[in-house]
């Protein structure tokens, strides 16, 4: 890829086969009367398909050296914008306040290093996307898929599960990048759930959650000392557990159930 001048701060890491990208763009059923975003679109080999398929495309790129590449694109497409920021400390409700579609999509080949905290930007955002696909480090897929009672589960994956379905759609070899990485990849489709459990206090849920896992190897007892123990073991022992069990072994609607009977009282 001629002299490009990867920025390993960027987690730059770009895609070279196109079919690959037509796969990622697939993945995420979208129409003409749709708007995308995309983080972090390199020279734009998965913008240019996402043009081809959606209404308008919003992509954010930190690197202002690829500024050229992209407006090259953008003249070539007229449904493509780029902001050149961080995406991370950007509004997106009012980046994208001027746009009329049907349906808001998130598809992205995400920098490895920043993944969780685009997530969480997504989930905090308010905004009903109807689905998330993005391309990640393979281990950091099989952990947001994990399920209860595995080493790779954790509150992130608490955190996504109760908001999305997760569905780990396919494994990218890490040598249909440039430069190589060390890891392999995965692309992760999040579907926003139709009915969320319900859940008196958000901000309960999730901080009971974090504290559960605070250290791994210690039971919900010994992480959980300053809530409630009684009120906790009572719904732990109506679920089949107990204080000396891990946070790893219990399922989303434990957690929920925990949040709100803290809540009640």
């Amino acid at each position: 890829m001629d002299s490009f001048n990867f920025k390993k701060k960027f987690g730059q890491n770009f895609l070279k086969d196109v079919r690959i990208v037509e796969k990622i763009a697939d993945v995420a059923s979208i129409t003409k009367d749709d708007l995308v975003i995309e983080v972090g679109p390199g020279r734009g080999i998965l913008t240019e398909q996402l043009s081809l398929r959606a209404k308008q495309v919003l992509a954010y790129e930190i690197d202002k050296e690829l500024e050229s590449d992209l407006n090259r694109l953008k003249e070539q497409y007229n449904n493509i914008d780029v902001i050149f920021d961080d995406f991370i400390n950007r509004d997106i409700s009012i980046d994208i306040k001027n746009y009329s579609y049907n349906n808001i999509y998130f598809v992205s080949n995400v920098p490895y290093y920043i993944t969780t905290p685009i997530l969480m930007k997504l989930m905090d955002s308010d905004i009903n996307f109807s689905k998330i696909v993005m391309m990640i480090q393979k281990e950091v897929g099989d952990r947001f898929s994990a399920k209860e009672g595995s080493k790779e589960y954790g509150s992130i994956t608490v955190y996504l599960n109760y908001f999305y379905n997760i569905k780990k759609e396919f494994i990218v070899n890490r040598k249909e990048f440039i430069p190589v990485p060390n890891v392999d990849s995965v692309v992760v489709s999040f579907s926003r759930k139709e009915n969320l459990l319900e859940l008196e206090n958000k901000e309960l849920f999730f901080k009971l959650v974090r504290d559960s896992f605070r250290f791994k190897r210690k039971t919900i007892k010994n992480n959980l000392f300053d809530y409630n123990l009684d009120i906790i073991e009572k719904v732990l022992i109506s679920n089949g557990y107990s204080l000396t069990s891990r946070a790893e072994q219990l399922p989303l609607e434990v957690y929920v159930e925990l949040a709100n009977s803290l809540n009640d009282k």
